[in-house]
Order: structure tokens, then C-alpha cells, then sequence
């Protein structure tokens, strides 16, 4: 049962806090602040909260949409999931909610949704920030690599069975990106350097940013540091 009062296009309200049907699954969403539409999406195991920091930083410029993505958060759960599906979730958030030119931030995985996204759809975008993604299963550093199938062996979760075969973007498909891009990434990143630059290099007039002396994870979670720069390039 839903507590709340019927919202537009099928959503339901609590607040500021919503649920919508799309892609055949319910999504749990937050939106706050005016401006242009800014949508940011979470990594494997995470929810919107890892957010929360930095969403309050950019409701001042931007009306932010906080979405948990399938089987994640607040979202609906035990559903079939792959990057391609979360992808068309996304497709279809924006379509039902009729949001114009949205610009997206997808952190880790997130980040991989938002790629496939703008490769399936080269107009529904405003813009594409990403935050630590690779684009094949071989982005990994060994280490993490190795810790991954590790956790997988002990727990046979299927987020982390997808995250080792999983995605699996060609350099075409990065090529035809028609999205203006910017691309962060740690310099001590889960993510491999030589990963990231070659996804700077495939994706046409595309920003590369290194954060030295930042992981995978500390300066996207309950953190504001990429707030300027987000700011700043999407302001142009």
C-alpha cells in the first residue's frame, strides 16, 4: 500500500519522495531544488544517500533527481537486472516524467548506464558526467578483480556476477556518442587508468579530469569535491 497522494504520470508522492512505474519496475525517487534537470545514479550496492552531500551543494543550480535503481535502495527488488535494462529504465523515467534534455551523473555503475544510455538514445541527453565507470569487464585492477570474485564465490550475488561479465561496450559504440561527456577518475581508482583514458579517447570532444590521491569511492560519497567542477561544465 502506498502512503502518499497520487502524484503526475502515475507517480506517488511522499513529500519530495516519489515512486514510479517504469520499464516494468518501480522506481523510489527524490527531487529537490530549481534549474536545469540534473539526474544522479548511484553505484553497485548503493542508493541514492551516497548523494547526499553533494546533491545539496547542486540543488541551488539544479532541479537534481535522486533515483535508486532497480533492485537497489528503496526501488523495487528481486527483479531481473542488467546494465542494458537499467538503461532503459532510465529512457523511460525521463520519457514519463517528460523531462527535457536532463543531464545525468552516474557514479561507478551508474556511470555505465548513463554510456549506455546516450549510445541507444543520441537526443535524450543534455550531458553525461562519469564518475569512476568502465566500459568492459577488463576496466578493473587486478586487485579489485580479484576481490570481486572473491565476494562472488562467498555470496552468489547476482549484482556482483554482472559487474565481472559485465559491460561489454565497443569502441564503436563509445565512438558514436554524440553527448558531451566529462570523465573523472581517481588516481588510485578500482578503475584502471589506461581504462579511463581509452573511454576519454573513444568519446568525441570529451573531458578528462584525474583526481590525485582520491579512490573509487571519496570524492563521489557523502563528498562535494566534484560539485565546482560540475557546476562549472555544466553551466557552459
Amino acid at each position: 500500500m502506498h502512503i502518499g497522494k497520487l502524484g503526475p504520470h502515475g507517480t506517488f508522492l511522499f513529500g519530495e519522495n516519489m515512486e514510479i512505474k517504469v520499464n516494468g519496475v518501480t522506481l523510489y525517487y527524490e527531487k529537490k531544488g530549481f534549474g536545469k534537470p540534473l539526474i544522479m545514479l548511484h553505484g553497485n550496492g548503493e542508493s541514492h544517500e551516497i548523494f547526499d552531500v553533494l546533491s545539496e551543494a547542486l540543488k541551488k543550480d539544479f532541479e537534481v533527481y535522486l533515483i535508486d535503481s532497480r533492485c537497489h535502495g528503496k526501488s523495487e527488488k528481486h527483479v531481473e537486472i542488467s546494465y542494458e535494462l537499467m538503461a532503459e529504465d532510465m529512457r523511460s523515467f525521463i520519457k514519463a516524467l517528460s523531462i527535457e534534455k536532463p543531464m545525468l551523473f552516474g557514479f561507478s555503475y551508474g556511470g555505465i548506464t548513463g554510456l549506455l544510455l546516450a549510445i541507444s538514445d543520441k537526443n535524450i541527453l543534455g550531458g553525461l558526467i562519469i564518475a569512476g565507470a568502465n566500459y568492459t569487464k577488463d576496466g578493473f585492477t587486478m586487485e579489485a578483480l580479484m576481490e570481486m570474485e572473491s565476494f562472488y564465490q562467498k555470496t552468489q550475488d547476482p549484482l556482483y556476477k554482472m559487474m565481472l561479465h559485465e559491460p561489454n561496450i565497443t569502441h564503436d559504440a563509445l565512438d558514436s556518442i554524440q553527448t558531451k561527456t566529462y570523465i573523472f577518475v581517481g588516481s588510485d581508482d578500482m578503475i584502471k587508468l589506461s581504462h579511463t583514458k581509452s573511454l576519454h579517447a573513444h568519446i568525441k570532444d570529451s573531458k578528462l579530469h584525474i583526481l590525485k590521491g582520491h579512490n573509487h569511492y571519496d570524492y563521489v560519497v557523502h563528498n562535494d569535491v566534484l560539485k565546482t567542477y560540475i557546476v562549472k561544465y555544466l553551466k557552459k
